[in-house]
């Protein structure tokens, strides 16, 4: 069988599992729980997590040795691209399973992936990303919160992390610390594993303009990281911070592309019945909106191609560079595109229209695709001085 075949086979498998386990009581999850929807159904979310695991389609890249599926890349992309177009729900288990899953098979011990790696593959572990700080949203390397060694050689944890997605459903949390009082920069940071149910972790929603709460503020008064729950070494939380970040612009882009072709399609179907689909200049926008997404899809595909030959993965080229500037503008492009169609509706919140309420979600979420992450000016950096070598952008000090 050749691998045309093979992977019209697995297009075929993935469509048929999805139409079979996305039913019942999982039907009310399609095309639910993506970004600016991820307080719906979270147990069962959850729940969704566990059904995909005892299917097999959880640690699909992973190694085998890791309780993973080790395929390639472009049987990946058919899953995630089959999972979109089925209208599979925002994944719970994204930040463990994509990010810091693959971070402890490349930097963790064995100990680590033992302890937290089954769990995660299972379902039954969900984990919150603590980078960003008030101070510190886009320049990682300013972090302040600090983790000082206590006499039995555990972490103690005092600051705050903010924009912490999904806190409040997690068990547990990875944190960017500085352990080296005297240092700047990214120097003397250090990346530890936290659990959040304990004594000294305070966590607090942040109400969002389009009404949810998804995001919070995580509090540290003290809180403990165990000693055997530091990744690397004390001062090497940097590297394992942007070997975290490599697998962010990794594999997942695609099923976020298939989210955003929803998205047009939605925004057609309101031109359409607004009347205003054959106005020139909204035309013209569409057209631009669906070649956005091709030159997407085409550059994810370009940054993707090497990461079969990556076996510590995480290593993409300067291609991934772009795309998180790319797409966030072009997201936010849409979001407005998608309030000019509505109208004068679109000012009007009616939350029996669902048509209309999703747009209008569009619209308000996607205002924050280009600050979370890395706020565009951060972005501009990141390509000029890692991806073109120019000198460094001057910065202040502290």
């Amino acid at each position: 069988m050749n691998s045309e075949t093979q992977q019209h086979h697995l297009r075929v498998e993935v469509a048929d599992w999805m139409t079979a386990h996305l039913s019942g009581e999982f039907a009310c999850l399609q095309y639910r729980g993506g970004p600016g929807d991820e307080e719906a159904y979270p147990a069962l979310r959850k729940k969704w997590e566990r059904e995909l695991a005892s299917g097999g389609w959880t640690g699909l890249g992973w190694p085998k040795e890791q309780g993973g599926r080790a395929m390639s890349v472009a049987d990946q992309v058919i899953f995630h691209e089959e999972y979109a177009r089925a209208g599979g729900p925002g994944r719970m288990g994204h930040i463990g399973e994509g990010l810091l899953g693959p971070t402890l098979i490349a930097c963790g011990t064995e100990d680590q992936r033992k302890r937290f790696l089954p769990g995660i593959l299972k379902g039954t572990q969900f984990w919150c990303q603590g980078y960003s700080e008030p101070g510190a949203g886009s320049d990682l390397a300013n972090v302040r919160t600090r983790a000082v060694r206590d006499e039995n050689g555990n972490w103690r944890v005092h600051g705050q992390k903010v924009w912490t997605s999904l806190a409040h459903d997690s068990d547990w949390i990875f944190v960017i610390a500085r352990t080296d009082a005297e240092s700047r920069g990214n120097r003397g940071l250090s990346f530890l594993l936290m659990l959040l149910d304990q004594p000294g972790i305070e966590i607090r929603p942040i109400k969002q303009l389009n009404g949810g709460a998804e995001f919070n503020e995580v509090f540290f008064d003290g809180a403990l990281a165990a000693a055997e729950d530091l990744v690397g070494t004390p001062g090497d939380g940097w590297r394992i911070a942007m070997t975290l970040l490599g697998f962010e612009r990794g594999m997942s882009t695609l099923g976020q592309q298939m989210q955003f072709i929803r998205e047009l399609e939605w925004v057609v179907d309101a031109a359409h019945e607004a009347g205003v689909a054959n106005d020139p200049l909204i035309r013209q926008r569409i057209a631009r909106a669906w070649s956005g997404l091709r030159v997407m899809r085409y550059n994810a595909l370009r940054m993707l191609a090497g990461a079969d030959a990556d076996e510590g993965g995480g290593a993409l080229g300067r291609e991934a560079l772009i795309y998180k500037y790319y797409w966030s503008n072009w997201h936010r492009e849409l979001g407005q595109l998608a309030m000019d169609v509505l109208g004068p509706d679109a000012n009007v919140i009616d939350r029996a229209d669902a048509k209309r309420t999703r747009l209008q979600g569009v619209f308000l979420f996607s205002r924050a695709d280009t600050i979370y992450a890395g706020t565009n000016e951060i972005q501009l950096n990141i390509m000029a001085e890692r991806g073109l070598g120019m000198p460094r952008e001057p910065r202040g000090t502290q």
